[in-house]
């Protein structure tokens, strides 16, 4: 009898323990991805919600990139939530399916021709770019231009704007803020380019040799899908359009944040993937669980003015609206 009351005790503790797992995980300053405590960091708040959908604590310790990388092979930390791939790192890590993706957009002053597809299109101009900032060595090898380091978007676009530089590379989420937050801006002052100059997958990697590592890799891409069609994403990006496939069916649907949904359809959203095999259609909606295959099938009930919905938050709360 003693010993099955022991059981009965030590049950819930070992319940209670397999339910709060720690994971010691680190990163870098990358905004507007990762950041230090008390700045926006968006893929840190996925990756941190997707873990805890899990029963996953993340332990999280931001340096820079190469103690994040040293700590990892050393075993000071188990992994990154923001990693890009490579064939080297895959010898010791275990990858998440991609659940962002760093995609930098060529930015000028209004008029300016912005339809480059590489640097070396930009022969001897002036592109500013953010120190420190992970940009591949694509950018920081090519010749043919002429980089300008900046502490910030917003100093940046000081440059571009004051006739300091020609152009700005600056990340598509920041692009899908001004274009949500601040559009009147944009058509005064700004040209956006249509490609990315480039794309890299975003992962959360974790030691091939931690307990249960599989497992935590494969309950995290769960929760990621969930998260792309419940709302969460939407939420933690503070976007109100994003496109991604809900239903698994290898169609892309616009999925929406609340229920309001705006009198016409959107002309602008953030897409979460590039590089995919999916079906593209900007013809299908998502809306409080709910497929709609056309704009003049959704319900009227969700057809109201979105900028009602957002004068309620004029500023995004991540602090990324630019100063014009």
């Amino acid at each position: 009898m003693k010993k099955l009351f022991l059981l009965f005790l030590t049950l819930p503790c070992l319940f209670l323990y397999s339910q709060n797992q720690n994971i010691k995980l680190a990163s870098d300053i990358w905004p507007p991805f990762s950041n230090v405590e008390g700045e926006k960091g968006f893929a840190l708040e996925l990756v941190k919600e997707a873990l805890l959908r899990g029963g996953i604590q993340m332990d999280l310790t931001i340096t820079g990139f190469d103690p994040v990388m040293e700590g990892i092979i050393d075993g000071t930390y188990q992994g990154s939530p923001t990693l890009w791939k490579t064939e080297d790192r895959e010898n010791y890590l275990l990858y998440s399916e991609p659940y962002l993706e760093n995609r930098l957009i060529l930015v000028g002053r209004k008029g300016s021709d912005v339809s480059a597809k590489s640097l070396s299109e930009l022969k001897d101009k002036r592109i500013a770019i953010i120190s420190g900032y992970a940009y591949g060595s694509s950018v920081y090898t090519n010749l043919d231009v002429i980089l300008i380091p900046g502490k910030s978007d917003q100093g940046n676009l000081e440059k571009l704007l004051t006739f300091k530089a020609d152009y700005m590379l600056v990340d598509e989420l920041l692009i899908s803020y001004l274009l949500t937050y601040q559009l009147n801006d944009i058509r005064k002052f700004l040209e956006i380019g249509k490609e990315a100059f480039l794309v890299q997958p975003l992962h959360f990697a974790i030691l091939k040799d931690i307990p249960d590592a599989q497992k935590i890799i494969d309950g995290f891409n769960n929760n990621i899908i969930k998260m792309m069609s419940d709302g969460t994403y939407n939420k933690i990006l503070e976007l109100n359009w994003i496109q991604s496939d809900v239903d698994g069916d290898g169609v892309l649907e616009l999925v929406l944040h609340g229920d309001s949904a705006g009198k016409n359809a959107p002309a602008s959203y953030y897409k979460l993937m590039t590089e995919t095999a999916m079906t593209k259609s900007n013809d299908r909606y998502y809306i409080n669980g709910e497929i709609y295959n056309g704009w003049q099938v959704v319900p009227a009930k969700y057809k109201t003015d979105i900028i009602k919905a957002a004068n309620m938050n004029n500023s995004p709360s991540s602090g990324l609206k630019l100063k014009f």
